[in-house]
């Protein structure tokens, strides 16, 4: 059966841990440690009512972060609320998903793309070089189901780093970055594809990621192996007075 957003979502959680979880009243409360807004947001797993907003935004100023929310689809209420309580819309995010099949139907070039961890030293240049640094490779680390790091060359170079986990049967890719210099020359898509291969030894049958919204190249990239858009969600985040 096709992944439901719900199980999409507990993926996300579990392949991309925050450093602590706690359920708080209505709410899932996310301690980040520097990893991105993914694992520092509070989500709605309960009623809330107005009072409970602002013991959430209390909660998450004792842990030193920004009040942030994520917005999953459907929940209309929370996004309005939180915009009359003067939070921002930002960062926008696609769900893709697709059988693990689509991405395994054709062998990988020799010396393109290896399934390797502990990443290498040269992985973690370039997710540096991207923006990825320590504390989003600490993420990776935390991840208890199996995982796997992503290593690409291109034209006899290292070129590309991403990193896969599964969880229920559900292959996740993260934190996948091509050097500038080697863009646009299909090694993301046999990355992809070394991913895919990975996971279907391990047990999965579904590859799924999340991509914001404006980065139409990845969107594309995902578009064109075939993977469907499944869903959105978005993050709202305190504006400062």
């Amino acid at each position: 059966m096709t992944p439901d957003l719900p199980r999409l979502y507990a993926a996300l959680d579990a392949t991309w841990p925050a450093a602590a979880m706690v359920e708080a009243g209505p709410w899932r409360l996310r301690e980040g440690a520097g990893g991105g807004k993914r694992v520092a947001c509070t989500t709605a797993e309960g009623d809330w009512g107005p009072d409970d907003l602002h013991a959430a935004e209390k909660a998450q100023h004792l842990l030193g972060q920004v009040p942030l929310f994520m917005i999953r689809q459907g929940e209309v209420a929370l996004d309005a609320a939180l915009e009359a309580e003067g939070y921002a819309l930002i960062d926008p995010v696609n769900l893709w998903l697709c059988p693990i099949a689509r991405l395994t139907d054709r062998p990988l070039p020799r010396v393109t793309a290896f399934a390797v961890w502990e990443p290498l030293a040269v992985m973690r240049e370039i997710w540096a070089a991207g923006g990825i640094g320590p504390a989003r490779v600490a993420v990776m680390d935390r991840a208890a189901g199996p995982k796997t790091g992503i290593f690409g060359r291109m034209s006899d170079r290292p070129a590309g780093a991403g990193y896969c986990a599964v969880h229920d049967r559900i292959a996740m890719v993260h934190a996948l970055e091509v050097l500038r210099a080697h863009r646009g020359m299909g090694l993301g898509k046999w990355m992809m594809r070394c991913a895919g291969i990975w996971a279907e030894s391990q047990g999965a049958e579904w590859m799924a990621l999340a991509c914001l919204r404006d980065n139409h190249a990845a969107n594309g990239l995902y578009a064109a192996l075939g993977m469907d858009l499944v869903g959105q969600y978005h993050y709202r985040i305190k504006v400062a007075a």
